[in-house]
């Protein structure tokens, strides 16, 4: 069979509706869509902080924000972010690392984090 018989056959990149859906492409999925989150958040950060150390009314303002519904949303939706990339971070390095590369481990290791990081959610949101 000739290469060019072969492409023709696969789609030359990966689409979401050609595989069929399951824990490890979520939470690769999901992986990079909190990393966007984490970097989208940066901007909002620097203001924070410059609000933090300016004047007493920037300092006013900001904590203002942060106690609003939408900056405490804002908290809750970046720190389960940033939980969720963390814990499937160590996952990632695990698996580069040649460790649980079957498909029943990369399975479960995924539901594993995607768990955890629902119940820290949780937990982040009731302490907010």
């Amino acid at each position: 069979m000739s290469e060019r018989s072969v492409s023709k056959e696969r789609p030359l990149s990966p689409r979401l509706s050609v595989y069929r859906w399951h824990p490890a492409m979520v939470a690769s999925i999901a992986h990079r869509g909190t990393g966007v989150v984490l970097v989208l958040f940066v901007p909002l950060y620097l203001w924070l902080l410059h609000g933090m150390t300016g004047s007493t009314e920037n300092f006013a303002a900001v904590s203002d924000w942060l106690h609003s519904g939408l900056g405490q949303f804002s908290l809750w939706l970046v720190g389960s972010a940033l939980i969720y990339h963390f814990c499937n971070g160590i996952r990632f390095l695990i698996i580069d690392a040649g460790w649980e590369e079957s498909r029943s481990a990369l399975r479960n290791s995924a539901k594993l984090v995607l768990a955890m990081s629902i119940i820290a959610s949780l937990i982040l949101a009731v302490l907010l």
